[in-house]
């Protein structure tokens, strides 16, 4: 009888101390994993400490080009002295919202721009002169073309452009670009205006007789000019035909405009921007067009269209223009449509 009972009170304790074990195993178990859940949570944050650093590191290195300034203003650029990137770089600084640029139009646009080779750096004051330029967007150098396309006007682009993309390898003695040279521009896309562009306003009773008539035409083809079997006038004649409501056109300032070009005595159209495809763009008042289109578009408005009788002394002059076909003797008449003024 006392064995079996003392048989039962080992089987008991036994239990027991089973219990105890597996108690205990467990909460090892429970320690461990929170050991190892610490341990992952830990190697969680050394790895994202790490790839921030790493971040960071990675903008720091090369160095970026630093740019400050306002848009519409020269800016501060700062490049910095290791080897350029070997590819083509954009990046937009400004966003701007205004009209889309694509290839064929003409942009408007304040240029800054350098030659960056190695350690060293300089601006290309050929291309950094402080005046809005006009871009044939698809017609300058393959990196500014590629870097135009798609930006909107307001926007501020800094672009790297290596020497494929650039002037190729022979460079372009006259800016001191070498065929080695890569460029950085701080481009602020101004305006753009596409082929279709044209007058948009009041229509105008033309003043005066013996003056031609000028029919009117779909955006982006020219309007239909028709010129009196009488002799031209003596003097320059500058008509109104569409009112513009836009900033009115002043000295020293870039004009974009389409227009054609046609001889009184032939009819025939010597220059057009519609048949080209692309308005023109050119600094007004200042000589660099005919007299007869410096006193003859300055104050006018933008949006405006306006018949321009050139008398030889406004025009050509007495030599004329072989290559157009226009005589020392040849009046001439202009229709322009007035697209902007910078």
């Amino acid at each position: 009888m006392r064995d079996r009972k003392r048989a039962a009170a080992a089987r008991s304790k036994g239990k027991r101390d089973r219990q105890r074990a597996a108690a205990a195993a467990r909460r090892e178990a429970a320690k461990r994993r929170t050991r190892r859940r610490r341990l992952l949570i830990a190697i969680a944050v050394v790895l994202v400490a790490g790839l921030g650093t790493a971040g960071l590191i990675y903008a720091d290195l090369p160095p970026s080009i630093a740019v400050s300034g306002a848009f519409g203003t020269k800016p501060t650029v700062t490049i910095p002295k290791i080897n350029p990137p070997a590819s083509l770089q954009v990046r937009q600084l400004i966003s701007g919202h205004g009209t889309l640029v694509a290839k064929g139009d003409l942009a408007v646009a304040d240029l800054t721009a350098y030659t960056w080779t190695g350690t060293a750096s300089k601006k290309i004051s050929e291309l950094s002169t402080g005046q809005p330029q006009p871009l044939d967007v698809g017609s300058t150098i393959p990196g500014l073309d590629k870097s135009l396309e798609g930006s909107r006007a307001g926007s501020r682009l800094l672009i790297t452009i290596p020497p494929k993309d650039g002037f190729g390898s022979q460079g372009d003695s006259q800016l001191g670009v070498s065929g080695n040279d890569t460029l950085v521009f701080v481009v602020d896309v101004l305006g753009s205006y596409q082929k279709t562009a044209s007058a948009h306003g009041t229509h105008e009773v033309v003043k005066g007789t013996g003056l031609p008539t000028v029919g009117t035409s779909s955006p982006g083809t020219a309007p239909p000019v028709h010129i009196p079997q009488t002799g031209p006038p003596a003097k320059l004649q500058s008509q109104t035909l569409i009112q513009g409501t836009g900033p009115v056109v002043k000295k020293g300032k870039l004009l974009v405009a389409q227009y054609e070009g046609v001889i009184w005595r032939t009819g025939k159209v010597f220059s057009s921007t519609w048949k080209s495809g692309v308005p023109a763009g050119f600094q007004i008042g200042t000589g660099q067009v005919i007299k007869g289109w410096d006193d003859g578009l300055v104050g006018k408005r933008v949006g405006s269209r306006v018949l321009l009788v050139v008398p030889p002394a406004d025009g050509y002059g007495t030599q004329g223009s072989t290559q157009a076909g226009i005589k020392g003797t040849d009046t001439l008449v202009f229709v322009v449509d007035i697209l902007g003024t910078y």
